[in-house]
Parts: structure tokens; C-alpha cells; sequence
């Protein structure tokens, strides 16, 4: 039996028929909201002066701030794994005994050492 699967884009702002996912950025976040043509239209309005100003950025990688050096997560043995954890459970963060620590966690601990 054959079937047809439809996907039908709803405004995120007003609930109504959307015709398109936009997708934009501010402070080294990206976002994406589905949008009718008429919100769509409002927003790049709304943005067009900030556009207009600024400089086009490169595509950042994931949890890097520009002129930053990328942190050391490959190869970070077992002890010091267990070391950051240790110091993030005293300041009470939520830390598995085993598995991946949370990049939040590895970017405070990096933070501060």
C-alpha cells in the first residue's frame, strides 16, 4: 500500500499557513522559524537596517568564540575527566559517572583554569 506523507508549515507567530522556514542569527546563536510570506517579509524589514551596517561573518564553529582557541576535548584522558567532574559536582552541576561530560560543564572548567 502506498502512502503520501504532507507537511504543512504552521506560522510560528500567528498560527496560520506558513510558506517558509527562515533562519537568522544573533550573538553566536542561530535560530529558524517558519514563517508566512507576510512575517517573513515583516522581519526582514524589521532587520534590513542591522543588515545594511554590518559585516558578513564567517560560519563559526560550534562552541568557539572568534580569536579563541578550540577546547581540547579528544584528548583528555581518564583522569582528568574524572577530575572535572569531581569539580563540577562541588559547585553542583549534574555530571554522569561515565560518558560524555556536557560541553557546558568542560566549558566552565576550562573557564576557570
Amino acid at each position: 500500500m502506498a502512502q503520501k506523507v504532507t507537511v504543512s508549515l504552521i506560522d510560528d507567530l500567528d498560527g496560520d499557513r506558513a510558506e517558509e522556514t527562515v533562519e537568522f542569527g544573533l550573538d553566536g546563536k542561530t535560530y529558524e522559524i517558519d514563517l508566512s510570506s507576510s512575517n517573513a517579509d515583516k522581519l526582514r524589514d524589521a532587520l534590513s537596517g542591522y543588515v545594511a551596517a554590518a559585516r558578513k561573518a564567517g560560519r563559526r564553529r560550534a562552541g568557539g568564540a572568534p580569536g579563541t582557541a578550540p577546547v581540547r576535548r579528544a584528548g583528555v584522558d581518564r583522569e582528568q575527566n574524572q577530575a572535572i567532574r569531581e569539580w563540577a559536582r562541588k559547585r553542583g552541576m549534574k555530571v554522569s559517572d561515565r560518558g560524555r561530560i556536557p560541553a557546558e560543564v568542560l566549558d566552565a572548567y576550562h573557564q576557570e583554569h
